[in-house]
């Protein structure tokens, strides 16, 4: 089983990756979230999900641990299968999905695409509770650096989208490192 890759990017697509570690290269399948990240650097370290079926071989790369085990646990519950799940992955962060499914808002999960009405209230039924853990931190940095950015004057909207990408690259910033990070995005 593969667990990480770190290497040189070759080629890049929206949702998948070649990677080149030692002169071999790994087509890798990321959130589209992680597509930003992987352009703008020139080494990347994945934590890697290697999902096998009797006919397929296949890398799910994704830009924190956080990320992967959020994916592992969508795979475990029923009828989730890795496209739905890194659908789930490309839309929200680990901490809004942990949100929308502690809060049981299935209309927040329907609201990516590949995911209906069932599958969202399935998720929500069968991931209460194992949701939370390790994501609560995390969550309340996130919140308290988008409400120092509205109270500065910024947008919700655009407080959420900038933090939100900021914390799926580095899930483990703190808050100062990231409202200055977030701050150098919305100025510049």
């Amino acid at each position: 089983m593969i667990g990480l890759l770190e290497g040189r990017v070759l080629e890049l697509e929206p949702g998948e990756v070649v990677l080149d570690v030692g002169g071999v290269g790994y087509e890798v399948r990321v959130p589209l979230s992680a597509h930003r990240a992987l352009t703008s650097s020139e080494r990347v370290r994945l934590f890697v999900h290697t999902h096998v079926r009797e006919d397929v071989l296949a890398l799910y790369g994704f830009l924190s641990r956080a990320e992967r085990d959020t994916f592992r646990r969508l795979l475990a519950v029923s009828g989730i299968g890795p496209r739905i799940a890194l659908a789930l992955l490309s839309g929200l962060t680990v901490e809004e999905l942990a949100a929308a499914v502690e809060g049981e808002r299935w209309q927040r999960l329907s609201g990516v695409p590949g995911v209906g009405k069932r599958t969202a209230e399935r998720l929500v039924v069968e991931l209460k509770g194992k949701m939370r853990a390790g994501t609560a931190a995390a969550g309340s940095v996130r919140e308290d650096a988008v409400s120092a950015l509205v109270n500065l004057g910024y947008s919700p909207r655009d407080a959420e989208r900038v933090v939100g990408e900021l914390v799926r690259v580095e899930p483990e910033v703190d808050l100062p490192e990231l409202l200055r990070r977030a701050l150098k995005e919305l100025v510049g």
